[in-house]
């Protein structure tokens, strides 16, 4: 069996029960979730064999965080135990007009406190053939930026596939720096995951004739975002997420894949949205698996997007959907009625 290794984050997740505000709760429902680890729970339950690397805590509610991986089948083997406590993000969904609030207190977390020697990556890699990371990651620490850097060099010594989403976070630091840190570690990628923000935050790249919060999406730029991607850090593919927020509960969701110089469209899915946090990494999930199995372009484009838009209809950060249903979306089959 073929396997992947991931390499982020995981956090406590806190949040108000439906559609409460921050200033109006008075009980806070406990997950996990973290962009890496999303992607790793989709891989699992589309039976790849994958294993999660991280720093946690070694008390319980790092074991807790733990076992959420675990029951899903992800190999936890090469978590790092210590450090002082586990991040934590607290998470308020928006309706209709107004949009969801994330809130961070993951400083001085075990995996942003993490040192170079806390990972053997020589060891991690062994028998490994795919790498997944996020331009999150980097953005924890300095050293962490060097432990990516010293993830991706050994991945690419050894000839195993390298994706990162590159996930910009204004929270966690500057668009100057992310661009510095970022094309250092882009030399090493082979596939580039993005929105439809990422590349012009990161790296300046724009699409031409775009409105994200208007909902005006231009098929022609985005081309152009990939191809200036592509030239840029010689990608082999270049995966863009395209929505259209037409409201925090409605978007139109859709995706492309760029690779020998020709792009592939996904079909368009109108989707009530129930929980939109992780979809970008189950559209980085979905991609992975379809690109293991040597799925063609339009079949990978299609069901990486049909498995992100499963995971809107889904609450919290993992995205729990089989292979099956997502291709049965792919297929064609958007009627959501009850199957018996």
């Amino acid at each position: 069996m073929k396997k992947v290794v991931t390499f982020g984050e995981l956090m406590l997740r806190l949040a108000p029960e439906g559609y409460l505000r921050f200033v109006q709760s008075e009980k806070y429902e406990a997950t996990f979730g973290g962009a890496e680890a999303n992607v790793a729970v989709s891989l699992a339950n589309y039976g790849v064999d994958v294993a999660f690397v991280s720093k946690l805590p070694d008390h319980e509610i790092g074991q807790a965080a733990v076992n959420s991986l675990r029951k899903f089948g992800v190999d936890t083997s090469k978590v790092v135990r210590g450090g002082a406590r586990v991040g934590i993000y607290y998470c308020e969904k928006g309706a209709s007009q107004r949009p969801s609030k994330v809130i961070y207190d993951r400083a001085g977390s075990s995996i942003a406190t993490a040192k170079k020697e806390d990972f053997n990556w020589s060891e991690i890699f062994e028998g490994v053939e795919w790498f997944h990371f996020t331009g999150i990651t980097p953005a924890l620490s300095d050293e962490v930026a060097e432990i990516c850097m010293d993830a991706v060099k050994e991945a690419k010594k050894r000839g195993i596939k390298i994706s990162c989403d590159l996930n910009f976070r204004k929270k966690l630091w500057s668009k100057e720096k992310a661009g510095k840190v970022m094309a250092g570690l882009c030399e090493y990628i082979d596939y580039c995951i993005a929105n439809e923000e990422d590349a012009k935050d990161v790296f300046g790249i724009e699409a031409d004739n775009t409105d994200i919060y208007g909902g005006k999406l231009d098929r022609e730029g985005y081309i152009s975002v990939a191809k200036k991607l592509t030239d840029k850090f010689g990608f082999k593919g270049v995966a863009i997420t395209l929505r259209e927020s037409l409201s925090a509960n409605d978007n139109n969701w859709s995706g492309m894949l760029y690779v020998d110089g020709q792009a592939y469209f996904s079909k368009k899915y109108a989707m009530h949205i129930v929980d939109r946090v992780g979809g970008g990494d189950s559209f980085g999930g979905g991609l992975i698996y379809s690109l293991l199995n040597g799925f063609d372009p339009q079949k990978s484009i299609e069901f990486a997007i049909a498995a992100s838009c499963l995971k809107h209809s889904v609450e919290g950060d993992y995205n729990m959907v089989s292979v099956k249903e997502v291709e049965t979306l792919a297929g064609g089959d958007a009627s959501g009625r009850v199957q018996r």
